[in-house]
């Protein structure tokens, strides 16, 4: 029997999500950049429900807004019952690739009404995701990896390879934008993609991509399993926290409890170290001062500390 073509494939990862994870056949957005992943899963999702299409302009580069007119015109052809074009204006915090990240996640945000957002990711990118988690040795939290359905973001092509969107794309007879910066060595994911991860398949004789998404799935599935059972031992995580009740949890669900707390208080950002070293005030005590924590209070910084058997947040002007 013939293999199904690409698009066909992509149609049936698409209906398989529909029904597991929006039965209701209500309206969707798309991301779209114009690239072969969000421009194959526009094609398929146009094909299902109506679709509005949903295209950030980050002005990063020379001819960024021709670009998404483009993409806006191809989500029309393919049958997009409406098709967006978003300018933002991208920061600086994080760096550049995360400040565009930001941008565009809020952009979305504001512009989908009520509609889930459909989001090009594929097999490919959940394994680069790992490796950039593994690499910065924050814990199993960092390479869990992104969950196919986070609502309102909704990952339907997570169990896919990239090459079959580009093969889609091939198929629909429609020619995807490359983005100049999936190439560009500066930056770290496109160096994972040419450089780590084909010597990885070579060094290791294959399967690493499908590996590594297994991997992450293993370890989302343990981390939800911890971060529930952290919410039952923490269920309100605007109090500061007993010491000698938290000393009492084992270790993962402890610090997870701790994550908890932190993100509750106003911090963000929170690395493994930020919060094993809290952890250390609550089972290695010994009158040391505070940690100093990631956060999104503007004009101030964030210090976890211990006093009277608990833990507390102290807020200092920056």
């Amino acid at each position: 029997m013939d293999r199904p073509g690409a698009v066909a494939a992509l149609r049936a990862a698409l209906l398989a999500f529909a029904q597991q994870q929006l039965p209701e056949a209500l309206p969707w957005t798309v991301a779209l950049s114009g690239g072969p992943d969000s421009l194959a899963l526009t094609a398929v999702a146009a094909g299902m429900r109506p679709t509005t299409a949903l295209i950030v302009d980050h002005g990063l580069q020379a001819g960024s807004a021709q670009v998404a007119e483009n993409a806006r015109r191809q989500a029309l052809d393919l049958g997009c019952v409406d098709a967006q074009v978003i300018p933002v204006q991208v920061g600086s915090v994080g760096g550049p690739e995360a400040a565009a990240r930001t941008a565009r996640y809020a952009a979305l945000a504001a512009a989908r009404g009520q509609r889930p957002v459909l989001l090009g990711h594929t097999l490919d990118d959940q394994a680069e995701t790992v490796l950039l988690g593994l690499g910065r040795g924050s814990g199993p939290r960092s390479m869990a990896g992104m969950r196919d359905c986070d609502p309102p973001w909704c990952r339907p092509l997570l169990g896919v390879r990239r090459e079959l969107t580009v093969a889609a794309c091939a198929e629909l007879g429609v020619t995807p934008w490359r983005d100049p910066h999936n190439h560009d060595p500066r930056f770290t994911r496109v160096r994972l993609r040419a450089e780590v991860l084909p010597l990885l398949e070579d060094v290791l004789g294959g399967g690493v991509t499908q590996a590594l998404a297994r991997t992450a799935t293993a370890l989302r599935e343990n981390t939800e399993l911890i971060d529930a059972l952290a919410d039952q031992a923490l269920p309100d995580a605007t109090v500061d926290p007993d010491t000698a009740t938290l000393a009492a949890l084992p270790g993962p669900v402890r610090r997870a409890a701790i994550r908890r707390w932190l993100l509750a208080g106003g911090g963000r950002g929170l690395t493994d170290l930020q919060i094993r070293a809290v952890d250390r005030l609550v089972t290695a005590w010994t009158g040391q001062g505070g940690v100093a924590i990631g956060s999104d209070l503007r004009g101030q910084r964030l210090f976890a500390e211990r006093s009277a058997g608990l833990l507390r947040l102290r807020r200092e002007p920056v």
